[in-house]
């Protein structure tokens, strides 16, 4: 009886850090694949407005406003062409970078840290 208590906690030891593992790095996974589709919804928001003549700064506002993500300092928005050089006919491209810090620390071994979320979309101007 003994002996079965001692492998179970034995295999026990063994096979934890492991899930462990492969549990964080599901969650690391959610993380980039939310990141990802919810970025690409607010890129297709953002530059539906700058199609409409929406300034970059108002852009911008309504990206910082829409985006509900952890770490919203890492956010990068790029709008070319600027408002001040779009005209009527043009097409105008809004692209959106963000960083995934991963909670796995194996998986940046493997993966580029931290993991670059890159969303873009273009829309001619009205």
């Amino acid at each position: 009886m003994i002996k079965k208590k001692g492998q179970a906690i034995l295999e026990t030891a063994l096979v934890l850090p492991i899930i462990l593992i492969v549990f964080c790095g599901i969650i690391d996974f959610g993380r980039i694949f939310h990141a990802s589709t919810h970025l690409n919804m607010v890129t297709q928001e953002a530059v539906r407005l700058a199609g409409l003549g929406e300034n970059d700064s108002e852009i911008v506002q309504f990206v910082n406003d829409k985006v509900y993500l952890v770490d919203k300092d890492t956010i990068q928005i790029d709008i070319t062409p600027n408002s001040l050089l779009r005209k009527s006919g043009d097409y105008v491209t809004v692209k959106i970078t963000y960083k995934v810090n991963y909670i796995t620390p194996i998986i940046s071994t493997f993966l580029p840290s931290p993991f670059e979320v890159n969303t873009q979309s273009t829309i001619r101007v009205e």
